[in-house]
């Protein structure tokens, strides 16, 4: 499987390679303000399956591990990085083609925006998945 996507503006390509998994609508605080955006869809793949196909992407340290990647010349958020888990997330409307991997859960529902609805179609969790956080 391969999914290619890249910035607003053309600078950034890259290609993610192998089964997504992870496919989540992430409420907290840092995707928010990261994106400009209510919440960030996201998926992930194994480090060694991500790759900028073309320009530099910016890296920017959230918090102690984390980097987020994004665009210097337009701003896009592209990535998440967490070097003590040993994936890449990825922003899905990023990708080419963003029908999939279509979100199958949300996270960090207790930081959402009370205005956004969430659907009852897909399982809704206050923190991660697992409950850390």
């Amino acid at each position: 499987m391969r999914h290619q996507g890249g910035c607003h503006c053309g600078a950034i390509r890259y290609v993610a390679k192998g089964e997504p998994y992870n496919a989540t609508a992430c409420h907290c605080l840092d995707c928010r303000r990261s994106s400009g955006a209510p919440f960030m869809a996201w998926f992930s793949v194994a480090t060694q399956n991500f790759a900028v196909t073309q320009g530099t992407m910016a890296l920017y340290a959230s918090s102690p591990g984390v980097q987020r990647g994004f665009c210097g010349a337009c701003g896009t958020s592209l990535t998440y990085f967490n070097a003590s888990l040993g994936e890449v997330d990825v922003s899905t409307a990023t990708l080419d083609e963003p029908s999939e991997p279509a979100p199958r859960d949300h996270i960090w529902v207790q930081s959402r925006i009370p205005w956004v609805e969430l659907g009852t179609f897909l399982p809704a969790h206050a923190r991660n998945r697992d409950g850390s956080g």
